[in-house]
């Protein structure tokens, strides 16, 4: 009976016992199922990773393969006597192993050779300039001038230029260069175009009376911006005294005002207007795609206008496309004395002969070359009454040569 009661009484304190809690093995194998699919995904992204890694280190040990054939292409050519520069930049190589044809390439390094000498000449003429600066200023100063007027510094003209300039921005004349004709320019013809825009800015800015610069449709790091940045600098872009804006011209100013000034235009431009508003298409272009710019004005609904070449000079050869600082200088000239006679001397002497002159309603050249002696259109009783004069003069003289005798 001990025994039974012994027994029920550990039964008894089983039951209030606290429960164990017990975990069971398929929680654990989910868990790892969890963390075996993650690092399977990890693992795909780095492999992605590493792939492309290894094309980059590919793509990378080409073009210096590339750059060094094109090296070594430039070095034989240079020995065997072909006109190609000395020294060559890796941004060139590059642009030379582009190229596909043999001649192309000729061209491309024919155009770097000639670049190359025009910068040697131009350090060399700096260098010879600056030594005999030197040697002026020492001169100057083993025996001084006596003078009653002070020296003009050449930083008190640039000052005198920049205000200039400043009053000009403000109260001015605008003058809108038109920057949407980077598709129509190779390359290098979009240099020549910013180095002509770059003399224009300067043309400008020794002006009495400066316009106010407008590079207008001038988009940021398209091929206008990176070359204007490229021949300035940066931090003298920034500072440059004109408004260059990627906005068009008929979205600064009224349309009424604007006057887009084109070689193809059928309109004569015979006075120049104070209250309008000219714009210059900057554009180079040597093939001569005619009637871009008057597409460009008509589809716009501009009005346009052209210089009185034919009307003042006798046109000989050439087209009648004026460069960039020739047009800012004719317009300068032209807005401050108002006479066509003294702004068109800006034209280029090759490709006329010389000015007309209006006399009694009959236009007649300046030159007496273009003037024949022809025999035939004059008439015969003309003829008589010369020959009988010179008949006469020839006896007269006779008869004096006898009377001395």
């Amino acid at each position: 009976m001990m025994f039974l009661r012994s027994c029920s009484l550990a039964v008894r304190c089983s039951c209030f016992r606290k429960p164990r809690i017990t975990v069971r093995p398929f929680s654990s194998s989910w868990t790892a199922r969890k963390d075996a699919s993650e690092n399977a995904l990890n693992l795909d992204v780095w492999k992605s990773v590493m792939r492309s890694q290894a094309l980059q280190e590919e793509s990378k040990s080409l073009n210096p393969s590339m750059l060094e054939a094109s090296r070594e292409l430039v070095e034989m050519w240079h020995q065997a006597g072909k006109f190609v520069p000395k020294n060559i930049t890796d941004e060139q190589l590059e642009a030379l192993a582009e190229l596909t044809t043999k001649s192309a390439k000729k061209k491309f390094l024919k155009f770097l050779a000639i670049k190359e000498s025009y910068k040697i000449s131009k350090k060399e003429k700096q260098e010879r300039k600056k030594s005999e600066s030197e040697a002026d200023e020492v001169f100057s100063r083993k025996e001084p001038k006596n003078s009653f007027l002070l020296k003009f510094w050449s930083r008190s003209m640039d000052c005198l230029h920049g205000w200039r300039v400043a009053q000009g921005m403000r109260f001015g004349q605008p003058l809108v260069y038109d920057m949407s004709y980077d598709q129509h320019m190779s390359r290098r013809e979009m240099e020549n175009t910013v180095a002509q825009l770059i003399e224009s800015e300067g043309w400008n800015r020794r002006a009495t009376d400066p316009f106010h610069l407008h590079f207008c449709g001038l988009q940021p790091d398209g091929a206008y911006h990176r070359e204007l940045l490229k021949r300035y600098g940066a931090h003298t872009w920034d500072q440059l005294l004109i408004t260059a804006t990627e906005h068009r011209h008929v979205e600064r100013f009224p349309q009424q005002d604007l006057v887009y000034l084109t070689a193809d235009s059928p309109n004569v431009l015979h006075t120049f207007d104070h209250s309008k508003v000219y714009i210059i298409g900057a554009m180079v272009d040597r093939s001569i795609h005619s009637g871009v710019s008057l597409a460009n004005a008509k589809r716009l609904k501009l009005a346009t206008a052209r210089l009185p070449l034919d009307e003042y000079l006798d046109w000989d050869c050439g087209a009648k496309n004026l460069t960039l600082d020739q047009m800012i200088r004719i317009l300068n000239t032209m807005k401050d004395t108002g006479s066509w006679q003294k702004a068109l001397e800006f034209v280029p002497k090759r490709k006329h002969s010389g000015f007309h002159q209006q006399s009694r309603g009959v236009t007649r050249t300046t030159k007496s070359r273009f003037i024949q002696n022809d025999s035939s259109e004059i008439p015969a009783r003309v003829q008589s009454h010369r020959k009988n004069k010179t008949d006469r003069h020839q006896k007269q003289e006779t008869t004096k040569i006898e009377k001395r005798l």
